[in-house]
């Protein structure tokens, strides 16, 4: 199945506020159901357990709402590893109040308002399709420049099966701008060999990737150490 680009309802506000609103509690259920929140969090513990680290600063770009932030810190708090989030999005209706340890910024994804090394780990959830091959690659160069010890993104896989099933799925959907842009989602994400040629033209020390349940990668790229 080819990779086909078609723009995003979300990604405009393009519904009414309660639409939107919708969409994100739609977005919340899926990363709590088929792997967003758990695979995030599984990449933030093997980068505590690689660097030795049990307190961890981390930049969620393109976290919107901060749903997956809250969730990991909350989840890796139980395993003795404390994360310090931050919340970055271009879109401030996105953001959510709630959630006081989360800080939120306002800003560019590919021009990140951040020194070089101000976080520990910078990452992102379904973002990267969202993103062609060349601006992914300046995209997790400058998420790299900003991060001391590695770069994660976890994200969907381009499958027949999976777009059958983003389609199946729009009936327990609550909005209509995710039952456009659950099936749409799909057709925009990378294979896993899509993504390992990708991440091999990426500045990074060396890279880990591998598949997540439910049709998701996890891509971890190490920052070359100074």
């Amino acid at each position: 199945m080819n990779r086909v680009v078609i723009a995003e309802l979300l990604d405009e506000d393009a519904g009414t506020p309660q639409e939107v609103r919708d969409s994100l509690l739609d977005l919340r259920g899926l990363n709590q159901h088929f792997g967003g929140f758990s695979s995030v969090a599984n990449m933030l513990r093997t980068v505590a357990g690689e660097s030795g680290l049990q307190s961890l600063s981390f930049l969620d770009v393109a976290g919107g709402t901060g749903d997956v932030a809250n969730r990991v810190t909350e989840d890796l708090s139980s395993l003795g590893i404390q994360i310090r989030a931050t919340v970055l999005d271009r879109a401030v209706t996105h953001m959510d109040a709630s959630g006081a340890n989360v800080e939120r910024v306002a800003g560019d994804a590919l021009s990140l308002p951040f020194a070089d090394g101000s976080f520990d780990v910078t990452g992102c959830n379904l973002f990267c399709h969202h993103l062609e091959p060349e601006g992914m690659i300046s995209f997790f160069n400058e998420a790299l420049r900003v991060a001391r010890i590695a770069a994660i993104a976890s994200d969907l896989r381009r499958s027949v099966f999976h777009l059958m099933a983003a389609y199946a799925g729009r009936i327990t959907y609550r909005s209509r701008l995710t039952r456009h842009d659950a099936p749409v989602s799909v057709r925009r994400a990378y294979t896993i060999a899509e993504i390992r040629s990708i991440a091999g033209r990426i500045q990074a020390a060396r890279y880990d990737l591998r598949p997540y349940y439910f049709q998701r990668f996890g891509l971890i790229l190490w920052k070359a150490k100074a």
